[in-house]
């Protein structure tokens, strides 16, 4: 009798010490998972705020070279056709119906000319915020001559050849892209000391691929996004800016053969000319 409730009192013991030893290891999961989405939360939270900081840094970006459009505009316009209308309102004051009939007629040819040249410089400008080729005729026009006129240079090897582009984008939306390719060739030119540049387009499903490789010294998707994250590279900010504004991506990429790099231009096809 003895024996057996010694026993019962050993295996009671070994329960208890068991359920225990349950309850510990039930504890120590739930902390253990609860610590476990802390922290997934806590890179959920951080990811978060990097992701609006970079957010943030490319809309400052976007209104820094706003901010730097207009003022170059109206640098433009204060001291170019400032002076120019100035000085032809001088051939035209009061005292022109009191002159000779040869000095009136010199004064208005005068005149007339500025004015001439102060409605070339106008046009000029306006050309710079929407080229008449993009609005008249489309992305594949204003491209392709972009093109043309940087292999006439004779400088580089330049060529763009549109494949499949049917049904344009919005007005809008092809300015941004094209000025998307104007600062990517850019930097090209500048920065590459490349051969040759030659851009590709084609469709695939409801998207849109524009891809210019080159020859000279380029980035990859890295260095971009690196650069995108500091304080440097603003031409490539607003390029992030920009792709952002027609909810494309860009992937910039070196041939396995490290013989050209190769820049990706992907724009959603969904809104229709």
């Amino acid at each position: 009798m003895y024996i057996l409730q010694a026993d019962t009192s050993g295996i009671s013991s070994l329960m208890l010490l068991g359920t225990l030893g349950m309850l510990i290891l039930a504890v120590g999961i739930i902390a253990f998972v609860i610590f476990h989405q802390r922290k997934v939360i806590r890179y959920q939270m951080e990811m978060k705020k990097l992701e609006a900081e970079k957010q943030q840094t490319l809309l400052n970006a976007s209104i820094r070279f706003q901010e730097e459009e207009r003022q170059r505009i109206a640098a433009d316009l204060h001291d170019d056709a400032g002076p120019l209308l100035a000085t032809a309102r001088l051939y035209l004051n009061e005292n022109l119906v009191n002159q000779e009939k040869a000095q009136q007629l010199q004064s208005i040819i005068s005149a007339k000319q500025i004015i001439d040249d102060a409605i070339a410089l106008i046009r000029n400008i306006s050309h710079s915020l929407m080229p008449p080729t993009l609005k008249n005729f489309g992305l594949e026009s204003a491209t392709t001559d972009l093109f043309q006129k940087i292999s006439g240079s004779g400088v580089i090897n330049a060529s763009a050849r549109f494949h499949d582009y049917r049904e344009r984008l919005k007005v809008e939306q092809e300015l941004l892209v094209f000025r998307i390719v104007q600062e990517l060739v850019n930097n090209i030119l500048k920065h590459s000391n490349a051969g040759f540049i030659h851009l590709t387009q084609n469709c695939s499903g409801n998207k849109l691929y524009l891809r210019i490789h080159h020859d000279g010294k380029g980035i990859t998707q890295a260095d971009f996004d690196k650069l995108n994250e500091s304080a440097q590279g603003l031409g490539l900010k607003n390029i992030a800016s920009r792709i952002n504004v027609v909810n494309g991506r860009i992937f910039f990429e070196i041939d396995p053969s490290q013989t050209y790099y190769k820049i990706t231009i992907e724009v959603p096809r969904e809104q229709k000319f």
